[in-house]
């Protein structure tokens, strides 16, 4: 009866702590009585010591009360909400990404230094900022068309999800792309060039189709080849045909071989960004690349990649295609490369850590483009003659 009486008080407790807590003094109290018994009646009742101790471990192991569990639970909500809201704005904003505007405009304009040994900067900070506008577009499209599907549900840091409005972040998003277009069409009549506006024109396109219903072809898997061939050949090549003093420009394999070249550096970035969201993506029907391969393949993918990278830049360089000065400044960017193949290929399974992946392929698309275009700049600069360019086009 004392027994009952006894659990039965650690039990009514209102504190689980408090009660848990007296259940592992009333559990010691039944060992230290029962050890006592053991002792009095020693020739009775031997105990060895492998009895004695699965008792003593039985009796004696405390238990965590489940205030405590409970308080600690709370507590990691909290760190990980107040880290999720300090990042939150800058996640949306998705600032480096903007790397992928400027970035082909460099190129581009380097590209066309190296052809004529002009450069006209208002030109280029009018492109720039019109492509600041027209990537906005896209970003801003593309979590308004992921929160309708359902693929956004989970992400904290989707405009919509912050704004609390998915008509607002739609209006913005066409405004931006209208005066972005606007901007990059203003240019094109200065420059008199409408193969430039055709070529910016289907880039735009291939955006709206990555993502807009009822194309969507992201969702088919077809989101990488899309962004090559926006950001790569045609946005690139129209940059360099508007850095160019006249009309009628040619395409020379200088500058296909560096849109080809900017375009698998910015598709690397969004290889990268789908690491983190596979179950998402899955539970939408979104058929990524790397829904389709899975993580350990995906990462294998990207390590060709980076290989095939730098393979070509060495390839063109030693072709002459490339100036010396690119294949040596790309050189330099090797460690970056290896960083993003080494990282994606230790995280790729860890979905905490993988989310960092696009954020070095930024980097790694910065760094090799801005070598790319300082290559072909300083070998326009110390160059005594102009080497002869392949015309293509």
């Amino acid at each position: 009866m004392a027994m009952a009486a006894a659990a039965a008080a650690t039990f009514c407790s209102i504190s689980h702590g408090y009660g848990v807590t007296k259940l592992n003094s009333f559990r010691i109290c039944i060992y230290s009585r029962y050890q006592s018994r053991a002792i009095t009646h020693e020739n009775v009742f031997r105990l060895d010591a492998r009895k004695l101790h699965s008792i003593q471990r039985r009796y004696i192991i405390p238990l965590k009360p489940r205030a405590s569990s409970n308080e600690d639970h709370i507590q990691h909500e909290k760190e990980v909400n107040n880290i999720s809201k300090a990042t939150l704005i800058w996640r949306a904003v998705k600032l480096p990404m903007y790397t992928v505007a400027f970035i082909p405009i460099s190129v581009g304009s380097a590209a066309a230094y190296l052809q004529t040994g002009k450069y006209f900067a208002k030109r280029y900070f009018v492109l720039l900022v019109s492509s600041v506008l027209v990537i906005a577009w896209l970003n801003l499209s593309n979590d308004v068309y992921d929160f309708d599907t359902g693929a956004d549900k989970n992400k904290k840091e989707s405009v919509v999800n912050l704004l609390g409005s998915r008509t607002g972040a739609h209006v913005i998003a066409w405004l931006l792309l209208g005066i972005g277009f606007t901007g990059l069409t203003l240019v094109s009549i200065e420059a008199k060039s409408i193969r430039s506006i055709l070529l910016l024109a289907c880039a735009v396109v291939c955006g709206y189709i990555y993502q807009c219903p009822p194309f969507r072809l992201s969702y088919m898997g077809l989101g990488e080849p899309l962004c090559f061939a926006a950001f790569g050949p045609l946005a690139t090549t129209a940059f360099y045909l508007l850095q160019s003093g006249r009309s009628e420009l040619p395409v020379s394999g200088t500058i296909v071989s560096s849109s080809i070249l900017v375009g698998l550096t910015t598709s690397l970035i969004l290889l990268c960004s789908h690491f983190h969201q596979i179950e998402d993506d899955k539970a939408v029907g979104k058929i990524s690349p790397l829904v389709r391969l899975g993580t350990e393949r995906g990462a294998k993918v990207v390590n060709v990649a980076v290989g095939l990278l730098y393979s070509l830049v060495f390839l063109l360089g030693l072709n002459q295609t490339l100036p010396f000065f690119s294949l040596v400044l790309c050189a330099l960017t090797l460690p970056v490369g290896r960083l993003v193949s080494s990282f994606v290929e230790k995280n790729h399974k860890d979905e905490t850590k993988i989310f960092m992946a696009k954020y070095y392929c930024v980097r790694l698309h910065t760094v090799f483009g801005g070598a790319l275009a300082a290559g072909m700049v300083a070998a326009r600069m110390f160059a005594r003659r102009q080497l002869p360019h392949t015309v293509l086009l």
